[in-house]
């Protein structure tokens, strides 16, 4: 069982490359979900790297619009971290090198996405199953650009294949910069408890710098993880879901030894009316609607001022509307700290 090593606190700094990535509390990427709106977002309120959707390795599909978006990095703060994701070593080097140089100041490959449309055209965490072309993609890649890249696996491709440490060493002897890992398979995909025993594994089985993921939904559960696996630093995901301002709770723990009280309703408030004006800003009117409905309902479910009939009536009013000025409106009275409910 996971618990806090009883030791003095430390300022847990990870470097990769020439970054110093502090605090050493990281935004995982999220096709969907980890746009420019909601990383700068998540810098701003502790996340010491945030890094982008997954980003095709296709060359007929840079320019889409789907494309242009993921790769529009104004504003943000450095460094810039850019997941890419295939199966051609080629194809993969090739966009390495055009995310670079559209901005890209760290590359980060993915092995670990266990979705079906991914894995189906065996890149993502299907790759485990192949160490060879693992090796082929990650030295490929390596090669192409002068900035670090690192890489996201699972523990394995099957509970019965374990083979983290194995992929672990193939890519720190390609020049790995930093490696994380998710601690189930690809088998497991989000289901059942994440294991970090495969993690503390790797951590005895390489020298450069580890990330721990999956499961980490509090501080106390990051420090618990970062004692337990040895790791350098922790990757958010689904709890950073309606709740960006996990990173500075896990950082003040981290650092301090204390938890931080809860936001106030006035702060949940300013933020998600920040959020949504970054992205009808970003996505236009009707797609910024479409884009904000899913963060509304996560910041509902994650605001436990509100009872779950009042959530739920909130968000069955809600999903309806299909114009900027009446969704934010509705969402400023219901999250208003001077007003009940109101849906």
């Amino acid at each position: 069982m996971l618990s806090p090593e009883p030791c003095l606190q430390r300022q847990y700094l990870m470097l990769l490359g020439p970054f110093p990535i502090a605090p050493a509390v990281i935004l995982a990427p999220m096709a969907g979900v980890t746009d420019r709106p909601f990383r700068s977002l998540c810098r701003r309120l502790g996340a010491g790297l945030v890094v982008s959707e997954m980003t095709t390795s296709d060359p007929t599909l840079f320019h889409t619009d789907k494309s242009r978006l993921r790769r529009d990095h104004g504003g943000e703060s450095e460094p810039i971290s850019v997941q890419i994701a295939g199966y051609d070593p080629q194809m993969m080097a090739d966009a390495a090198r055009f995310n670079v140089d559209h901005g890209a100041q760290i590359i980060d490959i993915n092995m670990g996405c266990p979705a079906k449309k991914v894995c189906k055209v065996d890149a993502g965490s299907a790759l485990m199953r192949d160490e060879p072309r693992v090796a082929a993609i990650v030295e490929a890649v390596v090669r192409a650009v002068d900035v670090p890249v690192t890489l996201k696996i699972r523990t394995g491709w099957a509970r019965a294949h374990r083979n983290g440490v194995r992929i672990a060493r193939i890519a720190e002897d390609a020049g790995i910069a930093a490696l994380t890992v998710h601690g189930r398979t690809r088998e497991d995909r989000y289901e059942g408890a994440a294991e970090y025993d495969t993690l503390a594994a790797i951590r005895d089985a390489i020298r450069i710098p580890l990330i721990a993921n999956g499961d980490i939904d509090s501080p106390q559960k990051a420090k618990a993880v970062l004692a337990h696996t040895g790791a350098d630093a922790v990757m958010i995901g689904r709890a950073a879901l309606g709740r960006p301002w996990i990173f500075r709770e896990v950082a003040h723990y981290l650092a301090t030894g204390q938890l931080l009280a809860p936001p106030s309703r006035h702060e949940v408030r300013h933020w998600l009316l920040e959020h949504l004006d970054a992205l009808y800003a970003f996505y236009g009117e009707r797609r910024g609607v479409r884009m904000a409905r899913k963060h509304i309902q996560w910041y509902c479910e994650a605001e436990q001022q509100f009872d779950a009939a009042e959530r739920a009536a909130f968000w069955a009013s809600i999903n309806r509307v299909d114009n900027i000025d009446e969704q934010r409106d509705r969402v400023d009275a219901f999250f208003s700290p001077s007003l009940s409910a109101a849906a």
